[in-house]
């Protein structure tokens, strides 16, 4: 099914713009076409039948249900929760205070915003059409262990010491009411023509959200593609060093960007040669933990929990980055 994506770019840019397959500029503007028109076809079909499925979710129930378990099954929920819904990190603050103020355990809390801006339903189509089903399958493994390890990691450490005076307040207000078992407000039953409007108006808001990074993302992955000598990665970068996956991770701090633009580019730097596990380390630095989220976060959380939480990131991208590349010839062999 996805050949006709290859076909489109084969007629677009050697039919009909002329352009010679072994050229560098047939070769990016090939990828960029193929590429895109995937990505865009894919992601309207997705989000449409995903949106339908998540019209009737009661975000107050979820917030009930997650408060009313205990902790460690919380930890599971809450990165769920991030996983599927499409929110950045800036957006996710919201949702943070929210959880906060129900008295949910800052970890469960932490454990969804650390996963929320690294999965969503946008990544998750791009990688599967791009690197496939076994590489997303563990891309989502990761994402989901970084969450659930650095809740665990917060609530050990009793951060909730460390947020915003009008933050803590709010959590230790909801704490002290927390057994109460008023149940969550219900939600009316929505027809099929609702859950066609909801779906509807998220696909024109996801899309036009990010319409532009998948172009960004893109186009940077095909200057990659086409003007980065085969091999250069695999000469520069990967070479084995351990140093090269902190240099990947620091490399993503300054930028800020979401998944939706990093994936195209992590793809041309795999088939450039650069190791998996340090492409996974530069995307996930670069979603999860650039400087301008940090500024953003500091509305809610004091420079100490700020600084935990900064180092429990890069250290949790700088073994996921080593474990991969160690176990990439039996996790990924003969698949890119």
């Amino acid at each position: 099914m996805l050949e006709v994506f290859t076909w489109l770019a084969d007629w677009l840019v050697y039919g009909l713009g002329g352009l010679d397959p072994d050229s560098k500029l047939g070769s990016s503007l090939h990828f960029f076409v193929e590429d895109t028109t995937k990505i865009f076809v894919l992601l309207v079909v997705m989000i449409y039948i995903i949106a339908l499925l998540r019209a009737s979710l009661n975000l107050e129930r979820v917030r009930h249900y997650i408060q009313q378990k205990n902790r460690f099954a919380g930890y599971g929920l809450g990165a769920g929760f991030g996983a599927i819904t499409p929110f950045c990190s800036c957006s996710s603050i919201p949702l943070f205070l929210g959880f906060t103020s129900a008295g949910i355990p800052l970890g469960i809390t932490m454990a969804f915003l650390f996963t929320s801006p690294i999965i969503n339903e946008v990544a998750v189509i791009m990688l599967w059409s791009l690197l496939g089903w076994e590489f997303t399958l563990v891309y989502i493994v990761i994402g989901m262990a970084v969450g659930i390890g650095g809740g665990m990691i917060l609530d050990t450490l009793r951060g909730e010491r460390w947020l915003k005076d009008f933050a803590a307040k709010a959590y230790q207000q909801a704490s002290t009411s927390s057994n109460s078992e008023a149940p969550a407000p219900e939600q009316p039953s929505l027809t099929l023509k609702d859950r066609h409007e909801f779906a509807r108006d998220e696909l024109k808001e996801i899309v036009g959200r990010i319409w532009i990074w998948v172009i960004i993302g893109v186009g940077l992955g095909a200057a990659l593609h086409g003007f980065v000598p085969d091999g250069w990665f695999a000469e520069n970068l990967g070479s084995g060093q351990w140093w090269n996956v902190p240099v990947a991770v620091f490399a993503g701090l300054p930028l800020y960007s979401n998944a939706t633009a990093v994936i195209p580019v992590m793809e041309s730097l795999i088939v450039k040669g650069l190791p998996v596990g340090t492409t996974l380390a530069f995307c996930m630095s670069t979603v999860a933990a650039s400087f301008p989220e940090f500024i953003m976060l500091k509305q809610v959380m004091q420079w100490r929990l700020l600084g935990i939480i900064f180092v429990i990131l890069l250290v949790n991208f700088m073994i996921v980055g080593w474990v991969i590349n160690l176990l990439s010839p039996w996790l990924f062999s003969g698949m890119l």
